[in-house]
């Protein structure tokens, strides 16, 4: 008499656990994010995740793509905006922008991706799905405010997409802590630089 295998896997193989692939996701990003690529451990994120090597090998065979897979499950899925206020799309951008950024390992993880020993692909799989959704979001806005007329048809937008986003990175490097309403505070003031009018009133 045959019996199937028994932890109840059959030919085809067990589904997935979505509770597993979570858990060892996070495991993952908080080891890449604290360690750095090259010391990520997949025997200890195993061990963190409650689960086995055998079990992480068969959703991810390698470093590399259970690193990726880590880095688009953190990804922050905001939308883009189109509305008649582009200044205040763009305080609400960097806004979500600051919640990101501000969640446990998100700053380390910045530090990871400019180390020389990050593997290129998870580099540009990082730059793809974590940086370029978030420059286009706010290119989209200044575009549209172009068109609105409320700032100078010839702005350099290419610098003033790097300006909010860059000057949190820069803070934290200078070890200061963000002023308060940064987000409403850096859009006025690349709103300002690209030819764009305040009202005070």
């Amino acid at each position: 008499m045959r019996h199937g295998p028994p932890n109840g896997e059959g030919r085809r193989g067990r589904s997935r656990d979505p509770g597993i692939d979570a858990r060892l996701l996070a495991a993952a990003y908080r080891h890449l994010s604290v360690n750095g690529f090259e010391a990520l451990s997949l025997a200890r994120v195993a061990q963190e995740a409650g689960t086995t090597r055998q079990a992480l090998y068969r959703r991810w065979p390698d470093k590399a793509s259970l690193a990726a897979a880590a880095l688009a499950a953190a990804a922050d899925l905001g939308h883009a905006v189109r509305s008649e206020d582009p200044l205040a799309d763009l305080a609400a951008e960097l806004a979500d922008f600051q919640r990101g950024v501000s969640r446990p390992g998100r700053m380390s993880l910045v530090g990871t991706m400019l180390q020389v020993s990050t593997d290129p692909a998870l580099m540009a799989r990082y730059q793809a799905e974590v940086i370029a959704p978030r420059r286009r979001r706010i290119r989209a806005i200044l575009r549209r405010a172009q068109q609105l007329g409320l700032i100078d048809a010839d702005a350099d937008l290419e610098v003033a997409v790097t300006m909010g986003t860059g000057s949190w990175y820069a803070r934290a490097l200078a070890g200061d802590s963000p002023p308060p309403d940064w987000p409403a505070r850096t859009a006025a003031l690349i709103w300002r630089a690209v030819g764009g009018t305040i009202n005070s009133g």
